[in-house]
């Protein structure tokens, strides 16, 4: 971690961002809008995860955005890459490491909800993890043990709101329900899903929002929807239908992500 941490205080030369942002499937975009970019390879940085999900540059991208200093993780591991779900743990240990106290997390999912199709974008409310896993697995420390009544920072989630309202671009609000993946969820699964309350669908950011709740960060996160869930349409679904659907989506959220760093995100904090 050490390592990894020098080396990208050195990059940073002097820049502080307080918020950083993981960028989901076909999502890499948003480091375009990035002002005078710094951007560091996962190759150069020990611990970072080696995503080989398309879709995924693995790259830090530092810089200013609407403005405000910030940090993008263009690209995450997956636990159905590697078995760990804990793989993106050292990258976030750096992050905290470099005094970020809120994290963004963005994701490309399948809609439970046929009123929520392809090109939405959904804020988190709550999560249901059915993978099985969890990062924190043989954590020694009795900081294991993170609550998790409120993983989604509420005044994280009321400035996105506010940002979506004040820019005119709808936003529902839902469940995220994490699969372990790789392959799609069936019908019945999906059926299964919308009994126990999920609006969405997907193989990511759950881990993620562990391990910073663990870390102390704050945290929200937005889903692009990309398409709608097995059995909803009777279609095949593909991860190339996510990479080809989640720019739509994908630039509503940057409109709303726009606004939310332009108005300046709430400085309250909380504990894990």
């Amino acid at each position: 971690m050490k390592e990894a941490l020098d080396h990208l205080v050195e990059r940073l030369d002097g820049l502080a961002p307080a918020t950083a942002l993981v960028l989901g499937s076909g999502l890499g975009g948003l480091v375009d809008q990035v002002e005078d970019a710094v951007r560091i390879s996962y190759a150069e940085l020990p611990g970072f995860p080696r995503s080989g999900v398309t879709g995924h540059a693995g790259e830090v991208v530092a810089g200013r955005f609407a403005g405000t200093p910030v940090l993008m993780l263009s690209g995450r591991a997956h636990y159905y890459e590697h078995g760990n779900a804990a793989a993106m743990r050292p990258a976030l240990e750096v992050l905290a490491g470099l005094g970020i106290s809120q994290l963004i997390l963005t994701n490309a999912a399948g809609s439970v909800d046929p009123d929520m199709g392809p090109g939405s974008v959904m804020l988190i409310t709550d999560h249901i993890n059915f993978s099985g896993s969890n990062p924190l697995i043989g954590e020694p420390s009795d900081r294991r043990f993170v609550g998790l009544t409120e993983a989604y920072d509420a005044g994280l989630r009321s400035a996105i709101e506010t940002a979506a309202k004040a820019t005119d671009t709808a936003l529902h609000k839902g469940v995220y329900m994490w699969f372990s993946g790789p392959c799609f969820e069936t019908p019945a699964e999906i059926r299964m899903a919308r009994v126990m309350g999920a609006n969405a669908v997907g193989m990511s950011t759950v881990p993620e929002v562990i391990l910073a709740r663990f870390l102390g960060l704050r945290v929200a996160a937005c889903s692009v929807i990309t398409n709608l869930a097995a059995g909803m349409t009777g279609a095949e679904l593909s991860h190339q239908e996510t990479k080809d659907m989640a720019p739509v989506g994908g630039a509503r959220l940057a409109t709303i992500l726009q606004r939310v760093f332009q108005d300046g995100l709430p400085e309250s904090k909380v504990s894990a």
